[in-house]
């Protein structure tokens, strides 16, 4: 219904324009994570959920980056206000989360405020190309689900997001009609740390569990980013190097940048769930394996886009 009525106005919605980063050749509307939230934060606020995994820990700070987002889409906000949201939702959720920590010190508090802060910016970062962002979302928090099902705990939160996301997934992917928006990446980006750590802290599964489901988009933006920053770019700056990007501009296009994508996804979030339910002690060494299969992804990549590069 939400999608329905965005597609309905979308001559009066914000468009994406084109900039540093962008992939397509005309503005479209943006926005589109709205849809998202109309379906599940009224299903977040109800159901139940591990103290850990609970609104009172991702709440504010959910809300807090869901305003600046939303503005950010509507009008445009500075970076530095954007980037000090950003950091005081992060903090805040460590804060909050901090009873639900093993060994709770200030060391982990900023650790976790850490992880958070760039999970909602890569989200950010990997949301340039049709369906990607939305894919990831749909996997991941179904792949969390998954796990919380097997291990008898509440999982209608997560379940409920990777829902709300599949509307926004069939309206998003190859050609886009309407984009995510900050408003949609963002959040999502933080709701896959929050929803991560929080299982750490419920017991639900290990640390590795969610870095393995969001591996794509962890492997991709770290890398990119590491390898700016040393080369002394400026990497906070819009670009089109990411991995995705290049797959992209070699001819993979949209659709094939999403089934690359896809399928690596598909894959992580699989074994993910595969040794959260039946061999927790594999999750490690399956972690260690699919981050070989990205460094030879990206290796790939790498030696094609030389190729691509000297062809006139």
């Amino acid at each position: 219904m939400a999608m329905a009525l965005l597609l309905g106005f979308r001559g009066r919605l914000p468009v994406a324009q084109r900039n540093a980063r962008s992939l397509h050749t005309a503005p479209i509307p943006r926005v589109g994570g709205l849809a998202i939230w109309a379906g599940w934060i009224p299903v977040a606020c109800l159901v139940p959920a591990p103290p850990a995994m609970g609104i009172a820990t991702w709440g504010v700070p959910w809300a807090l980056l869901f305003a600046v987002s939303l503005r950010d889409d509507m009008r445009g906000v500075a970076i530095a206000p954007r980037l000090a949201v950003h950091g005081i939702a992060a903090c805040w959720f460590a804060w909050a989360s901090a009873p639900f920590l093993p060994g709770s010190t200030l060391l982990s508090m900023a650790l976790v405020a850490l992880v958070a802060a760039w999970s909602l910016n890569l989200y950010n970062f990997m949301d340039g190309s049709d369906g990607l962002a939305a894919a990831m979302s749909v996997a991941g928090f179904a792949a969390m689900g998954a796990v919380l099902l097997w291990h008898r705990m509440p999982a209608e939160a997560p379940l409920a997001l990777a829902a709300a996301t599949i509307p926004v997934l069939l309206v998003n992917r190859p050609p886009a009609r309407i984009f995510l928006g900050d408003v949609g990446a963002v959040p999502l980006g933080f709701l896959a740390a929050a929803l991560g750590i929080g299982g750490v802290g419920a017991g639900a599964w290990g640390a590795w569990f969610p870095v393995l489901v969001f591996l794509p988009f962890i492997a991709d933006a770290s890398v990119t980013l590491g390898r700016r920053a040393l080369r002394g770019e400026r990497f906070w700056e819009g670009h089109k190097t990411h991995y995705y990007q290049r797959l992209h501009q070699m001819g993979a296009g949209h659709a094939g940048t999403l089934a690359v994508y896809g399928a690596l996804m598909a894959g992580t979030a699989g074994t993910a769930v595969a040794c959260a339910c039946l061999k927790p002690a594999w999750g490690g060494p399956a972690l260690a394996a699919w981050c070989a299969v990205c460094a030879l992804l990206f290796a790939a990549i790498d030696y094609h886009w030389r190729i691509h590069a000297r062809t006139p």
